[in-house]
């Protein structure tokens, strides 16, 4: 027991009342020294945790997406402005790259002796509901890409991760915080810029209704495609319950091999099918720069999917919202260097505000609690 002298006893006192107010009070400063300390040191710790083999098929995943998903936008719009007409024909392009999958599932069949996922009467469905909103998915965008600049084209479907966001939190129980729900509000705000400042990109020969026209189905799309998102992960952990590769590359073959099904019998409906050999033969370039830009089209786009399929599978959903958000200044720069798309004050706003939208996603996304992500993950 400690005792205190009566002219020290008040002085003692108040220096234990002082020493633990200071241990109580949180430090409010910052070391910059430390923060680099402490991100070097998690870097590492994550580095050597994965093998080589991780690391370079997630550098070649990543490189996949910046590049494949750009030039698969600028190589659509391409189609149009040489003289394509038809949105069925650059829809059907989209999935027609299907069997690029198969042939990486083939060799993981073969050779790691894995055995395909036995389909039922709820897979099936879930399939056939996927691969039918991915046609008109598609279709929306089309419009899109026929009557917008790349560029324009590029910023309003990077809507599609607010709706992503919503659907999300709505279908599959994904928890939404406050930095979310503020991402949300700057991407819808940075698409309101877009509409009112139409006037600056709009090509001459389209009308101010073709403009519009191609504006809602651009937004319509990505409110699609993030509802599409939202199922297909419902249905990859409610129905599939298996967090393997391979199950996720069967799932993208399937739903586009059903959309790829719808999307054919639309051209053949609309027979625009029947008139592709006229219209590669009008084509500004001829009938093998028609087919060049077909065949690239549906490469690109698979590739840059196949890439994204592998982000979400080898890093985590967080990763792949920083990619996305990468790539639509890529292709926003793209097209003014290679298409000379127009680039107002307005857009570069927009894509200023769309860029600030994902970071606000992104740190949402990546400061959730561990109980909350467990309480997602088990509901």
């Amino acid at each position: 027991m400690t005792t205190f002298k009566d002219g020290d006893n008040s002085e003692s006192v108040r220096l234990l009342m002082d020493e633990t107010t200071e241990q109580q009070r949180p430090s409010a400063s910052f070391s910059y020294s430390n923060w680099v300390s402490n991100v070097k040191k998690s870097t590492k710790e994550a580095y050597e945790s994965k093998p080589h083999s991780h690391w370079i098929l997630l550098t070649l995943s990543c490189t996949s997406m910046l590049t494949a998903f750009p030039a698969s936008s600028l190589l659509s719009r391409l189609y149009f402005s040489n003289g394509g007409q038809s949105k069925w024909i650059i829809s059907w392009v989209a999935v027609a790259g299907w069997p690029i999958t198969c042939l990486i599932l083939l060799p993981l069949y073969i050779f790691r002796k894995i055995k395909p996922t036995p389909l039922n009467a709820k897979l099936v469905l879930s399939y056939t509901l996927l691969g039918f909103l991915s046609a008109a998915d598609n279709l929306m965008y089309a419009y899109a890409y026929a009557y917008l600049p790349a560029s324009t084209s590029s910023l309003l479907a990077s809507s599609s991760l607010a709706f992503s966001a919503l659907f999300g939190y709505l279908i599959v129980k994904n928890p939404m915080n406050a930095s979310v729900i503020n991402s949300i509000v700057i991407i819808t705000g940075a698409m309101a810029i877009i509409a009112l400042d139409s006037s600056s990109d709009r090509y001459d020969y389209v009308t101010n209704r073709q403009y519009f026209a191609g504006f809602f189905w651009d937004i319509m799309g990505s409110a699609l495609h993030g509802l599409i998102f939202a199922l297909s992960e419902l249905v990859f952990v409610k129905l599939l319950g298996r967090r393997f590769f391979h199950v996720a590359l069967e799932q993208q073959v399937m739903v586009s091999l059903v959309a790829f099904a719808f999307t054919t019998l639309g051209m053949v409906v609309s027979r625009d099918l029947q008139g592709m050999s006229h219209e590669a033969k009008s084509f500004e370039g001829g009938e093998s720069r028609y087919v060049q830009v077909l065949v690239w089209s549906a490469v690109t786009f698979q590739l840059g999917v196949l890439g994204a399929t592998a982000v979400l599978f080898l890093a985590s959903t967080v990763m792949a919202g920083v990619l996305n958000a990468v790539r639509v200044p890529i292709t926003s720069v793209a097209a003014v260097i290679l298409m000379h798309d127009p680039m107002s004050g307005f857009k570069i706003l927009s894509l200023v505000l769309t860029f600030w939208g994902f970071s606000s996603y992104i740190y949402g996304s990546s400061s959730r609690t561990p109980s909350t992500q467990a309480a997602s993950s088990s509901s």
